[in-house]
C-alpha cells in the first residue's frame, strides 16, 4: 500500500526551491543577454549563467523525482522538469550555435514556462496561518 505524503504547512519543498532556482537563473540569463550585446563581460556573465540555469534544470529533474518516489504521487511533475531539461539543452545547443532568432525566443518561452510551474508549486503548497 502505497501513502500520500503532503507538506505541512508553511515549509518550502525541496522542489519548490529548485523551481524557484530555476527561474531567478533564467532571469539573470535575460539581463546578461542585454549585458552580452553592450558590455564586454557581458559574454562571460551569459556563459556562467548558462551553466547555472542548466545546473537548475537538473536539479529540479531531481527535486520532482524525490518528490514523487516517498510519497507514490503522479509522475507528472517529472514529465514536466524533463521536458524543461530537454528545452534547456535545445538552448544551449542552439546557444552555442549562435542562432539568436530561435534562442530568444525559446528563452522568452522557458522563462514564462518557468514562472507557470513556480505559480503551480506556490498555489499547490498548503498556505500558514496568517
Amino acid at each position: 500500500m502505497t501513502a500520500q505524503t503532503t507538506t505541512a504547512p508553511g515549509r518550502l519543498t525541496f522542489q519548490g526551491v529548485a523551481i524557484a532556482l530555476q527561474t531567478l537563473s533564467l532571469l539573470f540569463q535575460a539581463v546578461t543577454a542585454g549585458l552580452l550585446l553592450s558590455t564586454s563581460y557581458g559574454e562571460v556573465l551569459h556563459s556562467v549563467g548558462a551553466r547555472v540555469m542548466y545546473g537548475a534544470s537538473m536539479l529540479y529533474v531531481l527535486a520532482a523525482v524525490l518528490a514523487w518516489r516517498p510519497g507514490g504521487g503522479s509522475p507528472r511533475p517529472i514529465l514536466h522538469a524533463s521536458g524543461f531539461l530537454a528545452l534547456a539543452s535545445l538552448q544551449v545547443v542552439i546557444g552555442i550555435a549562435h542562432v539568436p532568432g530561435l534562442h530568444v525566443p525559446l528563452g522568452v518561452a522557458m522563462f514564462g514556462l518557468s514562472l507557470l510551474a513556480l505559480r503551480q508549486s506556490l498555489s499547490t503548497a498548503p498556505r500558514g496561518a496568517a
